[in-house]
């Protein structure tokens, strides 16, 4: 059994966390939003991402990343980052069934001091020259590999 979470650091668009939210309840994942996040989580395109799926998802909103990482390491929970900055892919990683997938600021990442944090750190190769997968896209991959992993 997994009990996998998806975990979102300051999120700034509604849509994308909205698609996330509805990915992880049909998943049976939890999500734990680290505020503040850059709209207001009752926003009507969060809802709109998210649909009738809002209501069977298991949601964690966490003030800040200090109670946010205080919470995990009390829970014994490894914290792997998708990060442009990583070198593993993360088809490669070896996930645990309560691991927690940590994925940055839409606009920004995480900061320093998050991704040091980081127990482990994971990337999604891509082509030369492009940036970055939309967040929704890339947890969705994450995940995936993650369940895979752990038996989903």
């Amino acid at each position: 059994m997994t009990d996998l979470r998806i975990a979102l650091y300051q999120p700034d668009i509604p849509g994308n966390t909205g698609t996330i939210l509805r990915l992880a309840a049909c998943l049976g994942m939890k999500v734990d939003i680290i505020e503040p996040a850059g709209f207001v989580l009752s926003d009507k395109n969060l809802k709109r991402a998210g649909m009738d799926y809002l209501a069977s998802v298991a949601m964690t909103r966490h003030i800040n990343w200090e109670r946010f990482d205080a919470w995990r390491l009390s829970e014994g929970r490894r914290l792997v980052l998708a990060s442009t900055k990583a070198a593993l892919p993360y088809t490669r990683f070896d996930y645990a069934g309560n691991d927690i997938l940590l994925f940055g600021r839409e606009s920004a990442g995480v900061p320093d001091h998050v991704h040091d944090r980081a127990d482990h750190r994971v990337i999604i190769p891509m082509i030369e020259g492009q940036r970055s997968i939309n967040v929704a896209m890339s947890a969705a991959m994450i995940a995936g590999e993650a369940l895979r992993q752990t038996g989903f």
